[in-house]
């Protein structure tokens, strides 16, 4: 599997440090499982943050060591890519997703948001949450916008948008900027990972009496 939609790189930055909270980190970590790209840059960035905590004198700041850091991420060397966690044989959920649900997509606690499209809470930290999501083939997810930001795993399936056509791997971005209808692909249900750090923003009249009984 090649992931052609990747976290930006100040998000892999920020998980090789251990800054992201729990549900952002769930994402990224789910999304390294699939994606040998995105390893490579976290196992770089860890490398290169070790060595560079091992040349620092006590004193030095924190700001310095990231100037630095993200300065060596500049340098070509191959570093040796971390390898993926293994996941259970036959599920669709990458390892450290496995583990934060207890299992499989069986287990889960599925609430119905309307016809073909179904949620299940995963965690909450702070004001993010992540939440899988199972999308009928060929369903369009109402218009809705964004009061913060909102980062979609696929796992399963596939679906457009008017940024791009997201498959398995990919991380579909959205920010306040963007009001979108995502269109899962017609072939199977697709399955997603979402971390949010705001409320959905549904759009229209009806969007905007039920959004409050969603709990999006």
């Amino acid at each position: 599997m090649s992931a052609r939609f990747h976290p930006t790189d100040d998000l892999l930055l920020a998980y090789a440090a251990g800054s992201l909270d729990q549900a952002m980190s769930l994402l990224v970590a789910s999304h390294l499982t699939l994606c040998p790209r995105c390893r490579a840059e976290v196992s770089r960035a860890e490398a290169l943050g070790g060595a560079l905590l091992d040349e620092q004198p006590p004193s030095g700041s924190l700001d310095h060591l990231l100037d630095a850091l993200l300065c060596r991420l500049d340098d070509p060397e191959p570093i040796v890519t971390r390898p993926a966690p293994i996941a259970r044989p036959g599920s669709i959920l990458p390892r450290p997703l496995q583990q934060a649900v207890g299992g499989d997509l069986d287990g889960l606690r599925w609430k119905r948001l309307g016809q073909g499209l179904e949620q299940a809470l995963v965690l909450q930290s702070g004001r993010s949450r992540a939440r899988l999501y199972r999308i009928a083939p060929g369903l369009r997810i109402p218009e809705h916008g964004h009061d913060g930001t909102e980062l979609t795993l696929v796992l399963q399936g596939g679906f457009s948008d008017v940024n791009g056509h997201y498959l398995p791997g990919d991380i579909a971005t959205a920010d306040e900027d963007v009001v979108h209808r995502p269109t899962a692909d017609e072939t199977v249900p697709c399955i997603c990972l979402a971390v949010t750090d705001a409320p959905l923003r549904l759009t229209g009249l009806v969007g905007r009496l039920v959004s409050p009984f969603l709990n999006l």
